[in-house]
């Protein structure tokens, strides 16, 4: 409304004060849309953030990846399991100790996508397991 008092003491035509406020909207437009994106970028990174301290923490958690490494890791039943991604697009499994590349690990399988792998954790979380 101040826009078109503004203009329309001005004596501005309607149609460029419509123009005008059209612009206007518009710019606010693409603040909120910005704004929005960037408060959905720095949720996601806080997010990954806290999936990282869960499981370096010992929680049991979904598949996290920690940053820069091409690893992801899962916690289940106070398991760690590590899936690793080979060059012809498969994942292989191991159950480690703690999530960290250094650590080999015990192979368990080579899966075809992280789903197919994440039914394996599922069965062979609760089973009962060696003592080395």
């Amino acid at each position: 409304m101040a826009i078109f008092n503004e203009e329309k003491e001005l004596g501005t035509e309607l149609s460029a004060i419509i123009g005008r406020i059209a612009d206007f909207v518009s710019e606010e437009e693409e603040r909120l849309r910005f704004e929005r994106e960037q408060r959905y970028k720095q949720a996601r990174v806080e997010e990954q953030v806290a999936a990282e301290a869960r499981l370096i923490a010992g929680a049991d958690c979904k598949w996290t990846q920690l940053r820069g490494a091409p690893h992801f890791y899962c916690r289940t039943n106070g398991r760690t399991y590590r899936l690793s991604p080979t060059v012809d697009k498969k994942w292989e499994l191991f159950r480690v100790e703690k999530p960290s590349p250094d650590d080999k690990g015990a192979y368990i399988g080579r899966y075809g996508g992280r789903g197919n792998a994440t039914k394996v954790v599922a069965e062979i979380a609760f089973q009962a397991e060696y003592r080395r």
